[in-house]
């Protein structure tokens, strides 16, 4: 892994475990990390993590409505 030192201003009342936690959710939410990969960065279970992406207003289903529209489409089609 990388390290990377950040220099915050004192009126950023944020821990350093807070920082880690923001930029794994806007690092999932980009597509840049998978579910799995944000977690462990911001030190939690999978389960945990998806739980707290709300709190940062992101969401857990990371895909494009096309493709959600394709999945619709798909779903009608599905016979049992």
């Amino acid at each position: 892994m990388k390290t990377l030192t950040l220099e915050l201003p004192e009126s950023v009342n944020l821990d350093e475990h807070e920082v880690k936690t923001l930029l794994a959710a806007r690092l999932y939410e980009n597509g840049t990390l998978s579910l799995g990969q944000a977690a462990e960065l911001a030190g939690y279970s999978k389960r945990t993590f998806m739980e707290l992406l709300g709190n940062y207003g992101v969401s857990l289903f990371n895909y494009p409505a096309s493709e959600l529209e394709n999945d619709i489409l798909n779903a009608q089609n599905y016979h049992l």
